[in-house]
């Protein structure tokens, strides 16, 4: 079993980079050319054929609950964080969506240079102040302009299980800008675990909850009830997959 997931997982990047060349170049002509807004339906087209790459050869499936409790307008989305996944998805569900990202992202060739006509919130994680200031003017920037932002409060990607301290900028740019807060949990990483490029067959499944009204919240109180409300529901997901599993005989 391991043999052949190694096989499919081969099969999928060389598509996956491929397609991401191709779709990386297209949005960098067309954002040269000022057609940013075609240029970012080509990134969320991408985005969604490699969701369906990763269905069709790694046997990736996904369901997601809670689409209505996506507003309409600007919103804050906080989410769980355990993969290359759900930025894939996340792009998609909430389009036009601007993701907080480490720079460094945009120095990859190809990938980094379309990246950069995603409008993304690009910060130097080594320099922290500097960082949360670049997430609160740039954010509210783009939530101005008509954008979703999209923030991993936990930084990096957490292993399936692992609950990584929450940053509180995202809180505090929801507090500062009043927009509502959309907290999404998932377990991408059982699928498509960090550090190893090979992936597993299997559901993951996602939770989009309700809209968090910030007025009179302090963004300490409101990160704290999104890492509670996420954390909560991650390990649900965790439970109740191990509870559907065979017994042994």
């Amino acid at each position: 079993m391991k043999l052949l997931n190694a096989l499919r997982s081969l099969v999928f990047y060389i598509g996956y980079a491929l397609t991401l060349v191709l779709s990386s170049v297209l949005m960098t002509v067309l954002g040269v050319l000022t057609f940013r807004k075609a240029a970012q339906w080509i990134g969320v087209a991408w985005c969604r054929l490699a969701l369906w790459w990763a269905r069709v050869v790694c046997g990736i499936r996904y369901e997601v609950t809670g689409r209505e409790n996506i507003p309409a307008g600007g919103v804050l989305v906080l989410a769980k964080h355990e993969s290359v996944w759900e930025t894939l998805l996340l792009q998609s569900l909430f389009y036009p969506a601007a993701t907080v990202l480490k720079r460094e992202l945009l120095w990859i060739p190809f990938f980094g240079w379309g990246l950069r006509y995603s409008d993304p919130i690009a910060i130097n994680r080594a320099e922290r102040t500097n960082a949360l200031k670049a997430v609160l003017r740039q954010g509210a920037d783009r939530l101005r302009n008509g954008r979703r932002i999209v923030i991993f409060p936990e930084g990096t990607r957490a292993r399936p299980g692992e609950a990584l301290p929450y940053s509180v900028g995202g809180a505090m740019l929801a507090v500062r800008t009043g927009v509502p807060v959309v907290p999404v949990a998932l377990n991408s990483g059982d699928c498509w675990p960090r550090g190893t490029m090979i992936k597993t067959p299997g559901l993951i499944r996602v939770i989009i909850g309700r809209p968090l009204d910030v007025t009179d919240l302090s963004a300490k109180a409101l990160n704290a009830q999104v890492e509670e409300w996420i954390e909560a529901q991650v390990r649900g997901l965790r439970d109740a997959a191990l509870t559907s599993l065979p017994a042994p005989t």
